[in-house]
């Protein structure tokens, strides 16, 4: 990796640090969920870089794709909230997560915890993401729980937030092999439930996929909006400024430009704890470019 670019992961990493040490103590009871992601997203932004996507808040037995609103007016209660943030300095992104548990069920936060500082110790050029999954797994159900075994870690690349390889949170038979260079995040889920997730029906954070063409003028001007802004990173629907937004954006699924990311549940509606942290591969092991210094 050239040198340029490792530094551009490392800022990304450091920004992202810094917001999640801030935005922590924001989620607490009666505080409004869409406060807490105008927080985190003006954050990044005063401090030099982008949000590689919008700030996830996921509560309870939401997974992980929940962001507020437009409007949205929900405040956190008793909470098993999942803070999940990207940023990206020049398309180069660092992804990291944290559990800020209002509900009562630490032994199930620290489930997660314990299960990424595991895969973090033996992360390197050679580890096979078999393994990773594997120590995961044995982290989560040591505890009495179980890692939701349908999310995965992921590579990261320029503009992409989930590229491969993918990192399995469960044992598998192969995987694959990790190079020096390689980035990736490590993000295990834990739950007190069946272990698998669903997509619901709610949507907020939408995708480019393809530049088609539209008749509405306010679907292409929009569509012209989020390639140039975006590019291949998720967008909020309450980041939209193209005029009749709302609208157009239908206009861009109907046509396939753009694409969903729904919200991920838990298939019981058990509670989900997640952990996660951006890696570079070095020789000696790995640099976890997102860990407060």
């Amino acid at each position: 990796m050239e040198t340029e670019i490792r530094e551009k992961y490392r800022t990304a990493g450091r920004i992202l640090a810094e917001v999640l040490a801030e935005a922590g103590p924001r989620v607490e009871l009666g505080a409004s969920l869409l406060d807490v992601a105008n927080f985190v997203e003006g954050s990044i932004r005063s401090k030099g870089a982008k949000p590689a996507f919008p700030c996830n808040i996921s509560l309870d037995r939401n997974a992980a794709h929940y962001t507020p609103s437009p409007n949205d007016t929900a405040r956190f209660g008793e909470n098993m909230v999942k803070l999940d943030v990207g940023v990206h300095v020049d398309g180069y992104i660092a992804d990291s997560a944290i559990t800020v548990d209002l509900s009562g069920h630490d032994k199930l936060v620290e489930a997660s915890r314990s299960a990424l500082q595991a895969a973090l110790e033996i992360i390197g050029p050679g580890t096979d993401t078999a393994q990773i999954g594997k120590v995961i797994e044995e982290a989560i159900t040591g505890y009495g729980y179980k890692p939701v075994y349908n999310l995965t870690g992921h590579g990261l690349s320029r503009y992409l937030a989930h590229d491969e390889p993918a990192v399995p949170n469960r044992a598998m038979e192969k995987g694959t092999v990790l190079k020096e260079g390689d980035v990736i995040a490590i993000e295990p889920f834990a739950t007190n439930g069946s272990g698998r997730i669903s997509e619901a029906q709610n949507c907020e954070i939408y995708g480019l996929s393809a530049m088609r063409p539209v008749r509405l003028p306010a679907a292409r001007t929009l569509l012209k909006e989020i390639s140039e802004e975006y590019k291949t990173l998720p967008f909020a629907r309450r980041w939209l400024q193209a005029e009749r937004a709302e609208y157009a954006l239908m206009q861009l699924l109907r046509s396939g430009s753009v694409h969903k990311y729904p919200v991920l549940w838990e298939v019981e509606g058990a509670l989900v704890s997640q952990a996660e942290h951006t890696v570079i591969v070095s020789d000696k092991g790995c640099e976890v470019i997102t860990r407060s210094i």
